[in-house]
């Protein structure tokens, strides 16, 4: 396992120009639904939700939504009933999605949300898809400190890691869009002019997919984070191998212990 280096991403600068963010965050939710490697989560999430006696999800760092178009009807026939997702993001994406977003039963808050500093209103079982490693150890525990305070469940997934082969995989994705952009949704000349005619998106796809492994926290690292935590959550903290995936996806869910004892 290599050193965490917490080095930049395009997409997090305040500078990157909102085509750029939106375009690769749409690629980014082409990729999961079509791999859908966090399905193997499925039944530690159920059990959280389960634990904390809800069925809202608040789910952190959404961009375009992530995993959640094919996580959704999964999660709810693991529980047997219906769930509420609300997408937030630091920059939220353009409109563009929300008739796809609401399609899929999902629901999106049009206003900056900071996973740091989460409003109190938003209750519910927080979730943060590929989004932990994009912040630095004290603003990675700030949010896992946040939920404990506000007394939520939390769940953190990652399916990146800090190894050369892995590093070596992000070329993948970066070929790869080369021939699905135009199938990507909802339909924008600018991604075709990005990807073909000057290639930003597949040489920022290729470098963040790079630096996110290479600032993707262990588990040994995450249970360091909730080590203050301890005595009122209860913490699981591992790696789910994806059959026949190369990547294992790290996690971690917390909720309170007053809850977990709740008959």
């Amino acid at each position: 396992m290599m050193k965490r280096l917490h080095l930049f991403e395009v997409m997090d600068q305040s500078w990157c120009p909102p085509v750029v963010r939106d375009a690769m965050t749409d690629f980014l939710r082409f990729t999961i639904d079509m791999n859908n490697p966090y399905e193997t989560i499925i039944p530690q999430l159920s059990n959280a939700l389960k634990q904390c006696q809800t069925t809202q999800i608040i789910d952190l760092c959404a961009g375009a939504g992530g995993p959640w178009f094919r996580l959704k009807p999964l999660l709810e026939e693991s529980l047997g009933q219906r769930t509420d997702v609300i997408l937030t993001d630091m920059y939220p994406h353009r409109d563009a999605i929300i008739d796809e977003v609401e399609t899929a039963g999902l629901r999106v808050l049009p206003v900056s949300v900071d996973a740091r500093h989460m409003p109190f209103k938003l209750t519910g079982f927080r979730t943060l898809f590929a989004g932990l490693h994009h912040f630095r150890p004290t603003d990675a525990q700030a949010i896992i400190r946040d939920a404990v305070e506000q007394r939520q469940g939390i769940g953190v997934f990652e399916a990146t890691q800090r190894r050369p082969l892995v590093m070596l995989l992000m070329i993948v994705p970066a070929l790869m869009m080369l021939f699905v952009t135009p199938f990507i949704r909802p339909f924008r000349w600018s991604r075709l002019v990005l990807t073909y005619l000057v290639p930003l998106l597949p040489l920022c796809t290729l470098f963040d997919g790079v630096v996110s492994c290479f600032r993707t926290y262990t588990p040994a690292e995450l249970q360091d984070m909730v080590a203050d935590f301890q005595a009122d959550y209860e913490w699981e903290i591992g790696e789910i191998r994806l059959p026949g995936g190369p990547i294992p996806v790290t996690y971690l869910i917390g909720y309170p212990k007053v809850a977990a004892d709740t008959p």
